[in-house]
């Protein structure tokens, strides 16, 4: 570290009883500085402006919720590495995390000239900013709470502290000194309108704040609470270990200081938090910056504002993201750093850029990489001070709004939900299986002969599962299948299902068909047995509704759709744009196999001469907890979408004899305590790292 001179007045020396008399002037550590609108790391004695790129990096890994901060530091060594061997230059942590992360770092950058960076979040207790939606009510305690927890990371990344356990919170021995790598301060979370609004109005009139090294300038009540927070750690940190260095308060779209006006959800425009009112004093040298979540996709403005859509880049490309930035920088005068972006490598998909295609899921890795990219460039040239990624490694326990109501919350982390496009951010993909059970290709070499389930004609079918998919083999003994129908029926429950579908008899009713037909390819569902059409149509009446489908032994087959906008009013615009879906059940031809030139992260299904290989995501054959057999119980009988457990599915196939009835026949299911998963660099990774290293 390097002693940076500078003249503090009132703070103590590391060490010193408290006293309400400034001490002497101090030499004060300053590994980096914000100012001028630039970020500054400070190193033999001068200051290098930096772009700040990176990624945001989870505490969790498959198997587990983040309170249980299971990651090792033999995990985080490795990921260090591929981090740092991508060209970035810093990582973002949330909160506390568990003493490996740390022992990581500190052995990581050991002798190292450009070590490994980090910015240090402080997260707060979201359960009691619901329940009191005041951080100044009940005698501060969520203000309190926020400085308390504050100082205690103040001694973690200083290796001066040990946290007793507490669960859902990092604990242990804290050894290691790892402030030399801590570049910057991030406090809080992406604040809900409600809560900000509702601080603001409980506590209107509240004078500005004036600390010894920040204070307020014409501040609403949040903003008071967040500089009141910022000078508790900043004053901590510098009088117990004479450090300081930049502050950052998280902010998101949802509550910048911009005004909307084409912004179709209330919520999302109708409170701000302006961190230009929170100032640093003469003494805070290290300086303030901006930090936004910033996604192209989110909130619905970026298709909608006139302003942004209409925007022409200097590539002549329509770009309402750069057009965002270009407006929000322009409201500051101090240094700003989007803090988070990103696009999913999902097969779900939650929500769309109308103008852009940068959506919330249904993306491949490698158009992941290429719209990561270009957001970076974008964030690069409008003067940012720096981007990072979310997220370093995929997130099984994640929800999304359009899937939620369709698995077992409870048991999340122990698969893989590729409907889910939140749990898939990553650069670092949670593959199932200690090493892949399948590999889409249309060979089928790694196909056990115990995994056949039964034969139709000359097709044999074939079954296996693993943490994520359930796939099935089709093999036909004469002829090649290139070109050919195949129907595959899967039934699940007893409580639905159809034993006819167009012109093909099943022996037992089917709750699914495979339906796999060149482009035309697609998953159907029992009409009965639609989660989709019950919850939008029967529950809340956002779709047509349909009597028939409340039958049981309906014959109607479905299509597969996924929600990804209701209804949404533009003021500006004076018009409706109508609920909107996509079918999710539309099956992707293409080779699976990550090592191939041809890989397509998104294939479903492949076929090459005489054999079939399907892969279909848990969801979508109705699975609400795979690893223990649970699935969808019936919502009519139920009223709702509740679960009940099976120990096994059927399944059959079509074979070229007319008049035929498929047999299905049973596979049984495979259950398990812990998933098994390996790692793996997704294609987007190679793409980031070309950009990283092109801006050394």
């Amino acid at each position: 570290m390097v002693l940076f001179s500078i003249v503090v007045a009132g703070c103590q020396g590391a060490g010193q009883q408290g006293s309400d008399q400034p001490s002497v002037s101090k030499t004060v550590p300053m590994p980096s500085v914000a100012k001028d609108k630039k970020f500054y790391i400070i190193k033999d004695g001068a200051e290098k402006a930096v772009f700040l790129k990176g990624v945001n990096m989870g505490a969790t890994k498959p198997g587990y919720f983040p309170g249980e901060l299971a990651i090792t530091k033999q995990e985080y060594l490795r990921w260090f590495q591929q981090i740092y061997d991508m060209g970035a230059n810093t990582i973002r942590v949330y909160t506390t995390q568990n003493p490996g992360f740390y022992d990581a770092l500190y052995e990581f950058n050991l002798g190292k000239q450009d070590p490994l960076y980090f910015m240090q979040g402080v997260w707060v207790n979201e359960d009691t900013m619901s329940s009191l939606m005041d951080p100044y009510a009940v005698d501060k305690k969520l203000l309190n709470d926020f400085i308390a927890d504050a100082k205690n990371i103040a001694d973690v990344i200083h290796g001066k502290i040990t946290l007793p356990p507490k669960p859902g919170f990092a604990s242990g021995a804290y050894t290691k000194d790892v402030s030399n790598y801590m570049i910057g301060w991030i406090m809080g979370i992406e604040w809900a309108p409600a809560f900000v609004a509702n601080t603001n109005t409980k506590n209107a009139g509240m004078s500005d704040f004036t600390g010894t090294y920040i204070k307020t300038v014409g501040a609403s009540p949040f903003e008071i609470f967040l500089a009141t927070a910022g000078e508790g750690l900043i004053a901590y940190e510098l009088e117990k270990y004479a450090v300081q260095r930049p502050l950052s308060f998280t902010n998101w779209v949802t509550t910048d200081t911009i005004t909307h006006t084409n912004e179709p959800l209330h919520d999302e425009d109708y409170v701000s938090v302006d961190t230009e009112k929170i100032k640093a004093t003469a003494v805070f040298k290290a300086g303030l910056f901006a930090s936004y979540h910033v996604y192209p996709y989110y909130p619905d403005m970026f298709s909608f504002q006139a302003e942004y859509v209409n925007y022409i880049d200097p590539a002549g490309k329509k770009n309402p993201y750069r057009a965002y930035l270009k407006d929000l920088i322009s409201r500051h005068t101090m240094p700003v750093m989007v803090a988070e972006f990103g696009i999913p490598a999902a097969r779900g998909k939650a929500h769309e850029n109308a103008v852009t295609g940068y959506n919330q899921g249904f993306t491949d890795e490698i158009t992941q990489g290429k719209q990561l990219v270009s957001m970076l460039d974008d964030i690069h040239q409008e003067g940012y001070i720096g981007g990072l990624i979310f997220s370093w490694q995929d997130e099984w326990f994640k929800r999304t709004w359009n899937t939620m109501n369709f698995d077992n919350p409870d048991m999340r982390p122990y698969w893989s939900n590729a409907q889910t496009c939140e749990q898939q951010f990553g650069l670092l993909a949670f593959d199932p299986g200690v090493a892949p059970i399948v590999i889409l290709d249309g060979q089928g070499s790694e196909w056990p002969q115990t995994s056949k389930i039964g034969t139709q004609g000359t097709r044999d079918l074939y079954m296996l599962t693993d943490e994520k998919y359930v796939y099935f083999m089709v093999r036909d003994t004469q002829q090649s299948l290139e070109g050919q129908r195949i129907i595959i029926p899967v039934n699940v429950t007893t409580a639905s299902g159809s034993s006819t579908y167009e012109t093909y008899r099943f022996d037992a009713p089917a709750d699914f068909i495979i339906n796999i037909n060149g482009a035309a390819s697609k998953m159907l569902v029992h009409s009965y047995y639609d989660s989709y059409y019950y919850l939008y149509g029967e529950k809340l009446g956002l779709i047509e509704k349909h009597p028939e489908y409340a039958v049981k032994d309906n014959s109607f087959f479905n299509s597969m759709m996924l929600p990804v906008s209701k209804s949404l009013y533009l003021p500006v615009d004076q018009r409706q744009i109508p609920f909107t879906a996509y079918e999710t059940g539309l099956l992707t031809n293409g080779i699976a196999d990550p090592v191939s030139s041809s890989y397509n992260s998104l294939a479903d299904w492949f076929v090459m001469g005489t054999t079939l290989e399907i892969r279909i995501p848990w969801q979508l054959l109705n699975f609400r907890a795979p690893s223990i057999g649970q699935i969808m119980d019936d919502f009519y009988t139920r009223s709702g979408f509740y679960s009940t457990q099976i120990t096994s599915i059927q399944a059959g196939v079509n074979s070229t004899l007319a008049g035929e009835t498929i047999a299905l026949k049973d596979f049984t299911l495979k259950k398990w305590d812990m998933p098994t998963y390996h790692e793996r660099l997704k294609q987007s990774y190679y793409t980031v790292k070309a950009k990283f290293l092109s801006l050394n």
